[in-house]
């Protein structure tokens, strides 16, 4: 069967990105985005232009920390990790998800 690479809906990243973090812990932008695409079957191909901004964005709200590491390649990178607000944050992402996957499953499931 020929799989799609899906576009991801804006916002939804920010979530896919704090899911991620709080599951697996401080990873590299690199590795975040890999474990994405893993996670999600392929469906979705995530590159520098879309993972980098949305970690600064994440960073810039508070919902994420950096720390310079070395990577298992012995390159010097920022580990991102999530903060106390961001796990919050987190939990908020999951209900507004699960309020808008809801609100569209009813409006494309209604009979005329």
């Amino acid at each position: 069967m020929f799989k799609h690479k899906t576009d991801i809906p804006y916002g939804t990243l920010d979530l896919l990105i704090l899911k991620t973090l709080d599951t697996m812990g401080p990873m590299h932008g690199y590795r975040i985005a890999r474990r994405i695409e893993q996670v999600a079957e392929n469906l979705v191909r995530l590159n520098q232009g879309s993972i980098y901004p949305a970690l600064i964005r994440l960073e810039q709200q508070g919902w994420i920390r950096t720390q310079w590491g070395v990577s298992e390649t012995k390159r010097k990178v920022k580990f991102y990790s999530l903060t106390r607000t961001g796990s919050k944050q987190l939990n908020v992402e999951v209900a507004n998800w699960e309020r808008t996957t809801t609100l569209v499953t009813r409006v494309l499931e209604a009979k005329s």
